[in-house]
């Protein structure tokens, strides 16, 4: 995001090329997110703007503005990736890594652009392709545009307002907040311009962790932290934000290794840097410079000690706990290994109906084709289901030892020659023999019917 140093090179490159020039082109094309949100639309924008001469332009933080020659003026911020292009000139403050295309214009994402009147033409464009950014209208005087919204609302710009940042008003905030140092100085209604670079920088420079609470520093601290301050964020401004003008023993020369291959993270002295969150943000800190002189949220009080160890307890209770399931868990897991899956309605349905077939053709005789004996199975056959059921285990039964030492075969042709009807008597049935239950034998892959049939 474009903090205080580079808008104020953008400041530099807008007196330059358009102060005292007429507008006489001014296209914008609408952007719900860059105008709507602000209440602003594109149309106003072009109506406000066309026509109009540049007096001025100004900055208080990470916000812009031009006076115009009669109001309103437009008031602008970057937000995380806004920036403002001027035709034929190179307005990045960085160099970058790739050879420039051919310069496109207007240029891509463009949220509004303008031309001058005055030779030599200038052409200038405000581009946002993350639409974070805002363009205003405000309807005031020039000189009290920071006495109305949305710049009443900030703090003081510690550049512009070197006399208002004075080290008593730092103490004074400082001690009214209790909240990690460096999420005081990112919140803009504090003090203006001081993003997540210059924040880690100054801090580097004033010695102080970002996570110590702002209200524990001493007064040698606070006199530091003032100094860092203005001295950290005045060579962003004056060097218009061009990092091959930072001092060498800058963090910021040395910060930008984090998750690259074959970065050491470390100063050219050896000292370590490492990245945390704070406010938000990640942080670049040196640990072995930035030490903790005060509280942070991390700490806890010597009186927390107690309750703590309560809890540590309760934490131990809960591991054992979590042991003793665990070991329930895996006798369970034992369990199931050894326990038969329950079958479904329609195949324990089947299974019933099996086993009192087989019962029944168990207590049947065994029939012999052509001499020869066979063993019969007892089937039975689902004519919905489409396959037989056949019990081996039943005809094993069959040749089981009864309860008087007689095989249940012999026993059962003993009861069949009883039961054989008399000259033109009613062929009687044979009498069901009470069985233990078996669990059938399906033969899925034949599909056939078995009868048995009985003699006598």
């Amino acid at each position: 995001m474009p903090e205080i140093g580079e808008v104020a090179r953008i400041v530099s490159f807008i007196q330059k090329h358009l102060v005292n020039k007429t507008l006489a082109v001014v296209k914008a094309q609408h952007d719900e997110n860059v105008y709507g949100k602000v209440g602003c639309s594109a149309a106003e924008f072009e109506k406000a703007l066309h026509g109009k001469k540049v007096l001025d332009a100004r900055q208080q933080g990470k916000y812009f503005w031009l006076v115009m020659s009669s109001p309103p003026h437009p008031l602008m911020h970057f937000g995380m990736a806004g920036w403002f292009k001027i035709r034929g000139e190179e307005t990045a403050y960085y160099k970058p890594t790739k050879p420039a295309d051919p310069e496109e214009w207007p240029p891509k994402y463009w949220k509004f652009h303008v031309q001058t009147e005055e030779k030599p033409v200038c052409e200038a464009a405000y581009v946002d392709f993350r639409r974070f950014g805002r363009i205003r209208l405000i309807d005031c005087d020039a000189e009290n545009i920071r006495n109305v919204s949305p710049l009443k609302e900030n703090g003081p710009d510690p550049v512009v307002d070197r006399e208002i940042v004075t080290e008593e008003w730092l103490k004074k905030l400082l001690m009214s907040k209790k909240i990690p140092v460096k999420a005081l100085l990112l919140d803009q209604a504090n003090i203006s311009g001081i993003g997540n670079w210059v924040g880690d920088e100054l801090l580097y420079d004033a010695k102080i962790h970002p996570e110590q609470y702002s209200n524990t520093f001493s007064d040698a601290q606070v006199k530091q932290l003032h100094t860092s301050i203005h001295y950290v964020c005045s060579v962003a401004v004056t060097t218009k934000s061009d990092s091959s003008l930072f001092p060498e023993t800058w963090l910021f020369k040395h910060r930008w290794g984090k998750g690259k291959k074959d970065s050491t993270n470390t100063l050219p002295n050896g000292a370590k840097i490492v990245f945390l969150t704070v406010g938000g943000r990640t942080s670049a800190v040196v640990p072995s410079v930035q030490k903790k002189t005060g509280k942070v949220a991390k700490d806890v009080d010597p009186e927390d000690l107690e309750p703590a160890k309560s809890s540590e307890k309760a934490k131990k209770g809960s591991r054992k706990r979590k042991e003793t399931k665990e070991e329930s868990d895996s006798e369970d897991d034992e369990v199931v290994t050894i326990t038969p899956k329950k079958a479904s309605k329609k195949r324990k349905s089947v299974k019933d109906e099996t086993e009192v077939d087989a019962e029944e053709e168990v207590s049947n005789p065994i029939s012999t084709t052509n001499g020869k004996s066979a063993r019969t199975k007892a089937t039975k056959t689902d004519p919905e289901a489409g396959f037989t059921v056949t019990s081996k285990k039943a005809a094993a039964t069959a040749a089981e030892p009864a309860g008087n030492g007689v095989t249940r075969k012999s026993a059962n042709k003993k009861q069949s020659a009883t039961a054989a009807p008399k000259g033109g008597e009613k062929e009687a049935k044979p009498m069901k023999q009470k069985t233990a239950p078996v669990k059938p034998y399906v033969d899925i892959g034949r599909r056939r019917s078995a009868r048995v049939n009985a003699r006598g």
